[in-house]
């Protein structure tokens, strides 16, 4: 030991195996199964687990996952919908010390196969669901020694078939439950592995390590004020940043996980009914398929339901109609690159005598940063100066501490860019209230520069929201001969509404000045991802594409 670091409490006090254990999540199922084993674990449809077996099957998938030569540092790939298989997957995998790499079921054939050869995937799991894009992914891989594993899920009664060397059932039987979950020898060591949306070339992948897993899923509990033995009903798809870590915070809980394999606004109601759902998560979209729905479709819930929203700042009508039906809403703020959520809009006690307009206008906000994060800042891009809080000056929120990621899998140039400057850069452009809360005003790249002036296209949004015939808007720039760029509006319409493009200009004259207002409005469905988010990458090749022919 250096001479100048030596004092009386570094000598002879060093780390052994009886004081020191690396950060993991595999020890909270392996926790909850010694204290609760009789507990209800999963539940998805006919079929059911306790936590018990939840952690047996889990063992027995690392330990079969062993027999097919899978160790650690390497990839166990999935093309799972949220069922018993995908939390399984959460524990079996790194347990015996491999890497879960969580794919987006609705990508094509061509980006599975992108992911499973970059990622260096040596076994696939998947749903038969989704076996038509899976067949053909391996087909593109052309890996002779990717074993592929199906999921025959019995919930699923739709097209798809096998396709792999065995079921997931069969796989389980070669384990050997007495095997223990492996623990890393460093919490350091990678747990997952996650791909970005790739909007534009190929997706980066982003690598997790099991200290900012475990650290992840506390925060969750921490910040939510999460109750012990929560019912959490999975209506964010956990290949999306791991399920926001809460297939481990509901593993640490001793929670019960309702299975969900699509969204579905009477199925939620009739689960949030029958089992009494009391958490959830989704993004804005998904809560307003679930708040606007007929009286009778909600009788019989009477019990308080919290739920978590991000993805996007939510419109006005989305808070409303949560309001209206009683549900406890809660904004929080993260990224692909930082295990989803961390950033929380903490509710203050003063909210509890404000008025509605003010409740409102606070849970617009992205909040602070959450448990275990070391800072989130609003900052000038270029000084990296924190802006002040005067809730006008922009600048980039950024990130630091434990709950970023480790980098860019073998992207070296793209992880130290990520990391330049000692922060994390999400791209996001904000303000920060006097009151230190960071309120998001727009995507750097979807702020609109018209003849000089910056127009957020969030701002824009939220005045056509206000029109009741108006359920989605997405607003970006299209291109314009004297202007740069000028807003233009896509916008679905609530069934059985009509509204004229005038109408809606009209109505966009009350809220908006002149220069903010939409040059071009269309009326179409909006493509969206997997987790609700609207695709504006696509909707600015739209309006390039109709430029260039127009």
């Amino acid at each position: 030991m250096n001479a100048e670091t030596e004092s009386i409490y570094t000598t002879g006090l060093q780390k052994n195996r009886a004081n020191h254990s690396p950060m993991t999540p595999l020890s909270m199922i392996e926790r909850t199964a010694e204290v609760f084993p009789d507990l209800p674990a999963v539940i998805h449809g006919s079929r059911s687990f306790t936590w018990e077996q939840t952690y047996e099957r889990s063992r027995r998938l690392a330990s079969a996952l062993r027999k097919l030569g899978v160790g650690k540092h390497q990839t166990v790939s999935v093309l799972l919908s949220n069922t018993p298989e995908m939390i399984e997957c959460h524990f079996g995998v790194p347990g015996c010390g491999a890497v879960l790499n969580t794919i987006n079921t609705r990508l094509d054939p061509e980006t599975i196969a992108f992911i499973l050869g970059h990622g260096e995937a040596r076994v696939l799991i998947t749903d038969r669901e989704f076996s038509s894009a899976a067949e053909q992914a391996v087909r593109i891989l052309h890996n002779p020694n990717l074993v592929v594993i199906d999921v025959d899920d019995p919930e699923y009664t739709g097209e798809g078939k096998r396709i792999g060397r065995m079921t997931y059932e069969e796989l389980l039987a070669t384990g050997d439950p007495r095997e223990p979950l492996e623990a890393p020898d460093d919490e350091w060591d990678a747990i997952a592995l996650n791909y970005t949306s790739g909007t534009t070339g190929n997706p980066k992948g982003v690598v997790y390590h099991h200290r900012g897993a475990y650290l992840g899923a506390m925060a969750q509990l921490v910040n939510w004020a999460m109750p012990h033995h929560p019912v959490y009903l999975w209506t964010v798809p956990m290949f999306h940043c791991n399920g926001w870590t809460f297939p481990w915070a509901i593993a640490a809980h001793a929670g019960v996980n309702i299975c969900l394999r699509r969204v579905d606004a009477a199925t939620i109601w009739d689960l949030i009914r029958r089992h009494r759902v009391t958490h959830y998560c989704a993004a804005p979209i998904v809560h307003k398929t679930i708040a606007e729905v007929p009286d009778e479709m909600r009788e019989g819930v009477s019990h308080t339901v919290r739920a978590l929203f991000g993805g996007a700042p939510p419109p006005r009508s989305v808070l409303v109609a949560m309001e209206r039906i009683g549900f406890e809403l809660t904004q929080i703020y993260g990224l692909t690159e930082t295990y989803g959520p961390v950033g929380i809009c903490a509710r203050h006690p003063r909210l509890a005598t404000a008025d509605f307009e003010e409740r409102l206008e606070f849970a617009t906000r992205q909040g602070v940063r959450g448990q275990a994060l070391d800072a989130i800042s609003v900052r000038d891009p270029l000084t990296l100066d924190p802006v002040p809080w005067d809730g006008k000056t922009m600048g980039e929120i950024m990130f630091r501490g434990n709950l970023v990621m480790k980098g860019y899998l073998k992207n070296p140039t793209a992880t130290d860019d990520a990391f330049e400057g000692g922060w994390f850069r999400s791209g996001d452009l904000a303000v920060t209230m006097p009151d230190g809360y960071i309120h998001i005003r727009d995507r750097s790249k979807d702020v609109i520069i018209s003849g000089g002036e910056n127009i957020s296209s969030i701002e824009v949004e939220n005045a056509i929201y206000t029109h009741p015939a108006v359920s989605i808007a997405a607003v970006v720039a299209a291109p314009d001969e004297k202007w740069g760029e000028t807003p233009c509006a896509f916008i679905e319409l609530r069934p059985g509404m009509e509204v004229t493009e005038e109408e809606i200009l009209e109505h966009c004259r009350q809220h908006l000045a002149g220069y903010k207002m939409p040059k071009q409005i269309y009326f179409e469905t909006l493509p969206r991802t997997a987790t609700g988010k609207i695709q504006k990458y696509m909707l600015r090749q739209q309006v390039n594409s109709r430029a260039s022919f127009g």
